[in-house]
């Protein structure tokens, strides 16, 4: 009954079938009672039974009388007829062989359960970029609308007809210091691009380079044995230069009443960081909107405004959730290969008014863009996951936007 209990279970586990652990409890029960020289010896017979042909019948006879010799039965004898008093270690070899398909069940629970993890993974991951196209379609239509040239202000859901008032209140050229400070902030983001050049080393069996000695000293070895030389006595070192990142920086601009007083020098920063993220790479943008009800377009991607849009801070209710989709789509804030920022200066929301902003943040910090809101309240209200610099004296706003522009920046290798 053992012989039979190993050429059922055990075979199975030899040829792939059943794996060892499953099949553990059967060999440990028949090993102890044929002993390990029997075991081995019938498994040497059915490993040579596994790779016979199916038809070579002469082969698979010689197969069964060793198997009949190992177990001292005469292998010409009838069939002997089944013994109905159970073998005294019949209940032992039933335990064993019930154990071998609890593991068996076990292991096809565990294997259906990682199976069904991976198919839901799967289909989450398709989810998701099935989502993200979605947004990002979303995103380019409505930034399409606020940045289409001559566009006015776009208000989200409107559909009554009318027109709303611009924010912007009129130009003026830029103040000595504002030059200053952009070509201050460009150096700075040059600064923070730049990245150290990774060493290569090569080996190679003739100068240039650094003679290695040990090397060498193989390489004459070789030779002296008639050998051919594999040995590289010289190594030199080459440095990879690497492409300097672009910088990617939308600015959304609260315009509601209470933001009356950082109206003058957010629109200062703006220009500033506007003309610093063009010095600095020709393929960097920037661009800012402000936004109320309605979303404006203060300066647009790909173009350096020559002078300083001014804006008025009267509005009501905020936007902020488009304005976020308008930069994101103008600007790919959502996609990696560049220096990615997102700057929001406001002094916070009500709680209903905050939910579909929040959203936007969480995603963008997923896709690798930085946030940073700029509060001037003495009581400020950020959304969750954005770098909260609080500004007594709103003319710092472009000082604390070029920081982060700048640590952005320096974190684009990681994206």
């Amino acid at each position: 009954m053992a012989a039979t209990a190993a050429a059922l279970i055990l075979t199975r586990r030899d040829a792939g079938i059943l794996d060892p652990d499953e099949t553990e409890p059967v060999h440990d029960s028949v090993t102890q009672i044929l002993g390990p020289d029997l075991l081995a010896t019938l498994t040497a017979i059915w490993t040579a039974a596994h790779i016979t042909g199916d038809t070579d019948g002469q082969a698979m006879l010689n197969h069964a009388e060793a198997w009949c010799q190992a177990l001292n039965a005469n292998p010409v004898a009838p069939e002997p007829t089944p013994d109905p008093q159970p073998g005294p270690h019949a209940g032992e070899l039933a335990a064993a062989a019930g154990a071998v398909l609890g593991r068996v069940r076990a292991n096809e629970g565990a294997q259906a359960a990682a199976q069904a993890r991976v198919d839901a993974a799967r289909e989450a991951r398709a989810g998701a970029r099935a989502s993200r196209a979605a947004r990002q379609r979303q995103a380019t239509r409505l930034a399409e609308k606020v940045f289409a040239p001559g566009a006015r202000p776009h208000t989200p859901g409107k559909t009554a007809p009318g027109r709303r008032r611009s924010p912007v209140s009129g130009t003026r050229p830029p103040t000595p210091a504002e030059k200053a400070a952009a070509g201050q902030l460009a150096r700075a983001l040059r600064s923070a691009a730049y990245r150290e050049r990774t060493p290569i080393m090569t080996a190679s069996a003739a100068p240039p380079g650094r003679l290695n000695m040990r090397q060498a000293l193989v390489r004459q070895a070789q030779l002296a044995a008639g050998a051919t030389p594999t040995a590289t006595p010289w190594t030199r070192t080459t440095y990879r230069p690497h492409p300097t990142p672009p910088l990617r920086v939308g600015i959304a601009v609260d315009v509601s009443g209470s933001m009356d007083i950082a109206a003058a020098p957010i629109a200062s920063a703006a220009w500033i960081m506007a003309k610093a993220t063009a010095l600095t790479d020709p393929d960097s943008r920037s661009a800012t909107v402000t936004y109320d009800r309605s979303v404006t377009a203060i300066t647009t991607p790909g173009r350096t405004p020559a002078r300083v849009t001014q804006f008025a801070a009267s509005g009501g209710g905020h936007s902020l959730a488009e304005s976020i989709d308008a930069l994101t789509g103008a600007l790919d804030l959502n996609r990696p290969g560049a220096g990615r920022l997102l700057v929001i200066a406001s002094d916070g929301y009500r709680p209903d008014e905050a939910a579909q902003a929040s959203q936007r943040i969480t995603a963008l910090r997923a896709d690798g863009c930085a946030v940073l809101w700029l509060a001037f309240a003495p009581d400020p209200r950020p959304l969750p996951g954005v770098t909260l610099i609080e500004l007594a004296d709103p003319a710092h706003a472009a000082t604390a936007i070029g920081q982060a522009a700048i640590a952005a920046l320096a974190t684009t290798h990681h994206l």
